[in-house]
């Protein structure tokens, strides 16, 4: 009779500890949908605000103010899913697409300690 009533106590803390798993990944999924939200409104500013005032080339890399073919600094810092978009064969807003694809390079060449670089990478991220 002993092992009889063990079953049901087994059984009831498999429910407990089944339960608790449930309840860890309800709690976690929002945090990673609002991770991803905060991924999409990070901003990078092409170029980085102490490069303001240099040009960027056609390859993406910054060359003085005035260089022939090169695009002055954009007015305003893009948006991740702006970024995503000209990443992925869109344009920018406000810009020729010209301009997009200097940005677009200028953007792939960040690196870390570059401001918008954090934001760039999380865009490299896989989403689950």
């Amino acid at each position: 009779m002993a092992d009889e009533d063990q079953v049901p106590k087994a059984s009831r803390r498999a429910l407990m500890l089944g339960a608790a798993g449930a309840s860890a990944i309800v709690s976690i999924r929002p945090a990673l949908a609002q991770t991803n939200a905060s991924v999409m409104n990070c901003e990078i500013p092409v170029p980085d605000p102490g490069r303001a005032g240099q040009y960027v080339a056609a390859d993406g890399k910054l060359v003085p103010a005035g260089t022939p073919g090169a695009f002055p600094a954009a007015g305003t810092p893009f948006k991740a899913q702006d970024v995503k978009n000209a990443l992925n064969g869109g344009t920018l807003p406000g810009t020729t697409y010209e301009q997009s694809r200097a940005y677009t390079n200028y953007i792939r060449r960040l690196q870390s300690g570059t401001s918008g670089f954090t934001c760039f990478a999380s865009l490299q991220m896989p989403r689950g």
